[in-house]
């Protein structure tokens, strides 16, 4: 009998994906070293300027500093302030104008639409808006660091993307049965826009609460100052507070882990939301 030789096929190995999967691993390591250093460092009552992989003496000491110390509680709620109500406008203005450019009837439709566009790619400047905000009398106010960010014409488009995904056979039966256009927007609209709705919210937060460049052109007066410029004189200017015993880094990496906490928190129950809402309205068939 003649033997049967069987010759197995080796199998290719992909040199791409054990690249790709290295150069991910790396940049997640250069992404968490650092911020592992900053928690251990915010525990720790001896911090250092060493790399620790844990607390040599654990305390929550900087923790109770950052959230009792009135030097930081201040600027803390102003920026939960300037975040909350900069969001819900911005939210109101981006549903409303959405709203409003998918009426294909409304006359000028596709002016203002362009016009709005057009404000994406060419913009006054800083010095041009510094004045229209002077002349507005709105320098050394809250109103100066909420109105530009509250108007983003990005997301507005994400959302009026979003909304032209919405079947127009919707709105024509919500028309035969007598609902009004604003009875369609609340009924109708936004009960079907929840995913957009939470992923640009999001948006607007983290624009308002990592702002940094508005209250640093707009505010004088340091009883305004938001949280993200008291962290940043707390960590450049050496700008600390009497801390009670708790050495002066601990609580600068207490206060840095509390500017990213609340989104830190809040983007797990998000995330599904998020990717849902903005591949939905960035991309239209």
């Amino acid at each position: 009998m003649s033997e049967i030789v069987v010759k197995k096929k080796k199998k290719k190995v992909k040199v791409f994906p054990i690249v790709n999967a290295i150069i991910f691993i790396l940049i997640s390591l250069i992404i968490l070293v650092p911020m592992w250093k900053v928690i251990v460092d915010s525990f720790d009552a001896r911090a250092g300027y060493g790399m620790l992989f844990w607390p040599q003496v654990f305390s929550i000491n900087g923790y109770k500093e950052v959230i009792t110390n009135a030097v930081l509680y201040k600027p803390f709620l102003i920026s939960v302030f300037v975040t909350a109500v900069g969001s819900l406008l911005g939210l109101t203005l981006a549903t409303l104008g959405a709203y409003v450019l998918i009426q294909y009837e409304m006359p000028g439709r596709n002016f203002f639409a362009n016009m709005l566009l057009f404000t994406m790619i060419f913009n006054g400047g800083m010095i041009p808006t510094y004045l229209v905000m002077k002349n507005l009398h709105l320098l050394n106010t809250l109103g100066a660091v909420i109105f530009p960010l509250a108007i983003n014409v990005y997301n507005l488009v994400l959302m009026r993307n979003f909304f032209e995904g919405i079947p127009g056979s919707l709105f024509e039966a919500a028309q035969i049965d007598g609902c009004s256009p604003m009875g369609i927007f609340f009924k109708i609209v936004l009960p079907l826009s929840k995913a957009a709705i939470a992923s640009i919210g999001l948006m607007f937060m983290v624009t308002f609460w990592n702002d940094y460049t508005n209250f640093k052109i707009y505010i004088n007066d340091n009883s305004l100052f938001n949280f993200q410029i008291k962290l940043r004189s707390l960590v450049m200017d050496n700008d600390m507070p009497d801390v009670g015993g708790v050495d002066p880094n601990t609580v600068k990496n207490a206060a840095t882990i509390v500017a990213i906490l609340p989104f830190m928190i809040m983007y797990p129950f998000l995330q599904d939301y998020f990717v849902q809402g903005v591949n939905v309205g960035a991309v239209k068939e």
